[in-house]
């Protein structure tokens, strides 16, 4: 196929699409797709939203503190999996839930009455929710379930007309689509009035015989709901309605001769071309006006009728926005004068201009930061405001794993480096460290009092990542601390300063992680650069709020404890993973003694005997055994609390998961971690010198090594990059900064 035969196909496929899209129809075609399914093309701003809301789904998602429900139109799925990673929502579940809410009461109340404020510090993902919810509602759009409609007038010329003067004076049915002008060529069509406002095509019948139509074809089609408001009881805008006076006089009062004028028009939303989805920063002006046409070329070509008729033509922001989305960015920056107008037009549908009244069909999400809503709520025009706003919180995330989330899709990508293992994990910490208020004790009652009064900001950050309670306690304490992470979680809520409220923000730490990867003592994005780069910020307090905090019993706003904790974590993690890569202990031996361990204490506490897989004979759980096992757990329990406990532990776990097999990897994460440990303690110094070697094979090109020691290096290399992401760069940092900080002391 030639470029040309090339050019044809995508032609005729466009031409096609269009056609079956359903782009262009008379009044009387699209009364019958109307007819086919009311519900769908009567919807309003409100239900439109709601309905894109429900069509991506909706998936339960587990956190610590509690099950929620997470809408999927904030994971983008409609786009490539790389831009819907970089662009989606992570975590704010609970926001997710209370703008769904507030949609679904705008229409139980028949319209959208109120503005969605998401409050929240700077840099907590409130334009990213409002950007999900267009890029969905433009998706959307595309959809048969989300075709939107509107319509123009059309005149055609006096050929068409065949001489007739005016209008043209023929007459008979007027409503199929051989006698309608909206499918007429360019050719012979005169004017084409293009209606900026979207009024519904429904809006040309008169209300009353409208509002009977339409509530026989909801009945007819067995709808759940009734018809929006904003269908029953709406009007044509000034300049249509101006347009369709003008017409009926002219035609003698046909409603059928004034219908072939319309042509009815399938629109998209579009963010770029400012169609449904608009936002809007925090300028000074009405977001709504008026002007007169006069500059439009077709207007002479207008009728005579309506060439003596002064049409104004209405703009800005909430014209824009019909239909859809208007975001108001940080809406408390402007002066209360500017947006004073708001109060009455959510409470009324309605912007007053100078020569008429423009309806107003969209929803209204507006974003502000906290320091911005507290100057509000000290206003004394507050209250008055209050009851037309749907406040909805907006925090910054509590768990280390969604925020990596974020660096890993958002800033990332942008380093054009390699990223090393465990870089955006401690940038991660940081910030969410930084975030952690300590709780109250006297909210709680008996021993949990006590437990949370001892908790600390590095526990309380486990607790709302993982759910993992202190090891330092003992396994009844765990399980009762785990069982109020809900109640830690949601603690300060009602609090003016709530946790969330006030922390390292996302756009700090894209700049610290940018800035890392300039490091010009790595070669790579590393977490060691990372560490640095935490340093030098918090040598700036009075650039940032969050260091400013008092320090608090429990470590809670002590930067340089959480500085030296996350230094610490990643030495962890770097030996541990030296140590697997080691290969001097089969990562499953330890896992399947746990495995036997939990059988044989199955059966002790049963008081029954287990069959041996060799003999077969039926035998007594192995004592010998399950003691050497516990005393590597590090158990100081007496032997039959313990295993009482574990067995317990098991039980609490299948009544929670209910038809899913145990997972010991799951269920017993911490107790494996602890038999890992021991089982490599006997080999640290192993580790420590093949971190030595690894250094040599890569900075010294293995000058020194013998064959065997230089065969185990390179192995021990494959595995790191094969199973943790590492490349030579990052592996040798890290085999570097274990040498330098740990294993020192243990090498010649």
């Amino acid at each position: 196929m030639n470029i040309v035969e090339e050019l044809r196909d995508i032609a005729s496929r466009v031409q096609r699409e269009f056609e079956q899209g359903r782009r262009l129809l008379s009044f009387q075609e699209y009364l019958e797709l109307f007819a086919n399914d009311p519900v769908r093309y009567s919807r309003d701003a409100a239900r439109y939203l709601r309905d894109a809301f429900e069509h991506y789904g909706r998936t339960t998602v587990e956190r610590p503190w509690g099950e929620l429900t997470r809408y999927r139109l904030f994971d983008l799925p409609f786009l490539d999996p790389s831009e819907a990673r970089r662009e989606a929502l992570v975590g704010q579940e609970a926001v997710q839930g209370e703008i769904f809410r507030a949609l679904s009461n705008f229409v139980r109340e028949g319209r959208p009455n109120r503005v969605i404020l998401l409050h929240g510090p700077n840099g907590s993902a409130k334009s990213t929710v409002a950007a999900c919810i267009m890029r969905a509602l433009e998706h959307y759009s595309t959809l048969d379930e989300g075709a939107l409609y509107r319509f123009h007038w059309v005149f055609p010329n006096e050929k068409t007309l065949r001489g007739t003067i005016g209008f043209g004076g023929k007459k008979g049915p007027a409503l199929s689509r051989e006698d309608s002008y909206a499918h007429l060529p360019e050719q012979e069509i005169d004017a084409r009035l293009f209606m900026e406002v979207r009024d519904h095509p429904l809006f040309l019948i008169p209300r009353q015989e409208r509002k009977q139509l339409i509530e026989r074809l909801y009945q007819e089609a067995g709808a759940t709901e009734p018809p929006p408001t904003w269908v029953l009881r709406g009007e044509l805008s000034h300049k249509s309605r101006q347009v369709y006076e003008a017409l009926l006089t002219t035609y003698g009062g046909s409603l059928e001769q004034v219908l072939r004028h319309v042509q009815v028009e399938r629109y998209f939303i579009s963010r770029r071309y400012r169609v449904g989805a608009v936002t809007l920063g925090p300028q000074l002006s009405v977001d709504a006006g008026e002007r007169q046409v006069t500059a439009d070329r077709s207007l002479g070509a207008l009728p005579s009728a309506l060439q003596a008729v002064t049409l104004f033509e209405v703009f800005g922001e909430l014209v824009d926005a019909a239909g859809g989305l208007l975001e108001f960015s940080d809406i408390l920056k402007r002066p209360l004068d500017a947006f004073k107008y708001l109060q009455i037009t959510a409470e009324t549908g309605e912007v007053a201009l100078r020569t008429q009244t423009l309806h107003v069909n969209c929803v209204m999400l507006a974003s502000g930061n906290e320091t911005h809503l507290a100057a509000f709520h000290e206003h004394p025009e507050f209250e008055s405001f209050r009851g037309r706003l749907e406040l909805v919180r907006a925090p910054y995330l509590l768990s280390w794993i969604d925020e990596q989330a974020i660096y890993d899709a958002q800033i990332a990508p942008q380093v054009r480096c390699h990223v090393a293992p465990h870089a955006t994990q401690v940038a991660a910490m940081f910030a969410v460290l930084t975030r952690m208020r300590r709780p109250s004790p006297d909210r709680y009652e008996g021993p949990l009092r006590e437990l949370v009064s001892e908790l600390t900001a590095v526990e309380k950050m486990d607790l709302y990542a993982t759910g993992t309670p202190p090891l330092r306690l003992d396994d009844e304490s765990r399980k009762l601390l785990k069982s109020a992470i809900a109640d830690l979680y949601h603690e300060s809520d009602a609090y003016p300063i709530y946790e969330g409220s006030v922390g390292a923000s996302p756009r700090e730490m894209r700049s610290v992680l940018l800035d890392a990867a300039q490091n010009p003592r790595f070669s790579c994005l590393s977490p060691l650069a990372v560490l640095e780069e935490l340093d030098i910020l918090c040598q700036r307090p009075q650039d940032y709020a969050f260091l400013q905090e008092d320090k608090l019993p429990g470590g809670y706003h002590d930067h340089v404890l959480f500085r030296r904790t996350i230094r610490e974590r990643l030495l962890d993690a770097f030996e541990d993973e030296f140590r697997i890569a080691s290969g001097l202990v089969d990562e499953m031996r330890y896992r399947e003694l746990f495995e036997r361990y939990v059988t044989h204490v199955s059966f002790w506490v049963k008081g029954e005997k287990i069959r041996n897989n060799v003999t077969g004979q039926y035998e007594d759980p192995d004592e010998r055994m399950m003691r050497e096992v516990e005393q590597l757990l590090g158990s100081s329990e007496a032997p039959a609390d313990f295993r009482h406990a574990l067995i317990g532990t098991i039980a609490a776990w299948a009544i929670d998961h209910p038809g899913e097999p145990i997972d010991n990897g799951r269920v017993f994460a911490e107790y494996l971690r602890r038999l890992r440990e021991a089982a490599f303690a006997e080999r640290r110094s192993h580790v420590a010198r093949l971190c030595r070697d690894v250094v040599i094979l890569l900075r010294e090109e293995g000058a020194g090594l013998d064959a065997g020691r230089r065969a185990a290096a390179q192995r021990a290399l494959g595995e790191l990059k094969t199973r943790f992401g590492y490349e030579d760069s990052s592996a040798v940092d890290a085999a570097a900064a274990l040498i330098r900080e740990r294993f020192h002391s243990m090498l010649p």
